[in-house]
């Protein structure tokens, strides 16, 4: 299709995903595709949409996109279906996600009806952030889906899961009584522990920061008021940014994290002056830096530097 004819539009769309596909023999595979075409062609959305001429559908090797140009309900009520139909089909293990956005219809080397767009890329990697049984929904389709009571019990937010190319997505777990998988999703699961991991290194670093802190405060204070000057100027730290160890991109999140829960810990303690993450980023690790330097340059008696490994994940 030439490009001064392609039109975008608003696209509802289920993407679905055969989990373990590749790992099956082809006569396997093909049989499974046979059931789950089956299944998805008799469900009632599936049926009404193509009878109105408001369905495209794309293959896609181990499952299929479905595009509904209906209502943003559409899919969320075929995935449903899918999933009832599945009890009768224990072998087939599936993956489901839902995104609303924009798509354009072209034309394929077989002059065939398809569609390309952000619509279709993004329903992609929310299912990708699932597991066998999930049913995940972007936050937004979540959003449209919440103002109709019947929807709302059964939608529960997990968060933002990274995709494809650092993208962060808001994702949505879509399940009832009867079908889905409660279950948070195993790369969910991993953002949990890693932001457990930062948590807990940076409070220990944090009670150790705050601990020779207060022993330096007390000894200014003990002699006496012609001192007091100086155990202000005392009370004044920068935490500079952690040097990464390793070369892992998550690693780097991790020492990120660490520097600014640290940060935070500091900042409830009165009277202490904390320079904030903004000012001290110009000291990143790298280049050789001059721990006194930087503190006459900052204002403050206590700088704190530090460095993260991977493996294991440690801070010091």
């Amino acid at each position: 299709m030439s490009s001064d004819k392609t039109r975008l539009e608003i696209g509802h769309v289920l993407f679905i995903d055969i989990v373990g596909y590749s790992k099956l023999l082809l006569k396997p595979q093909s049989e499974l595709l046979g059931e789950l075409n089956e299944i998805v062609s008799g469900t009632n959305e599936f049926r009404e949409a193509e009878s109105a001429g408001k369905l495209i559908r794309l293959p896609t090797g181990d499952g299929m996109a479905l595009v509904f140009r209906t209502n943003p309900e559409a899919p969320a009520e075929c995935a449903m279906e899918i999933a009832r139909a599945l009890k009768s089909h224990p072998a087939i293990h599936l993956r489901m996600g839902m995104y609303s956005g924009p798509v354009n219809e072209v034309v394929d080397v077989n002059q065939r009806a398809n569609i390309a767009g952000a619509g279709i890329n993004m329903a992609q990697r929310v299912m990708d952030c699932g597991d066998a049984g999930h049913i995940l929904l972007s936050r937004h389709v979540a959003d449209d889906l919440e103002q109709d009571d019947r929807w709302r019990p059964l939608l529960h937010d997990l968060g933002t899961c990274e995709v494809k190319h650092g993208v962060r997505v808001g994702v949505t777990n879509l399940y009832s009584d009867e079908v889905g998988n409660p279950n948070l999703p195993s790369k969910l699961q991993a953002v949990k522990k890693h932001h457990a991991q930062v948590r807990w290194a940076a409070v220990a670093i944090g009670l150790l920061v705050v601990a020779a802190l207060a022993a330096g405060i007390f000894s200014f204070l003990r002699k006496g008021p012609a001192h007091s000057l100086a155990a202000a100027v005392e009370k004044s730290i920068a935490v500079l940014p952690f040097e990464n160890l390793s070369e892992e991109k998550a690693n780097a999140f991790f020492t990120e994290g660490v520097q600014d829960e640290i940060l935070t810990h500091l900042a409830r303690i009165a009277d202490l002056k904390v320079i904030s993450r903004t000012s001290v980023m110009q000291y990143k690790s790298g280049a050789p830096r001059n721990l006194r330097e930087i503190g006459q340059q900052l204002g403050v008696a206590h700088v704190v530097e530090g460095r993260c490994s991977a493996r294991p994940t440690k801070c010091g």
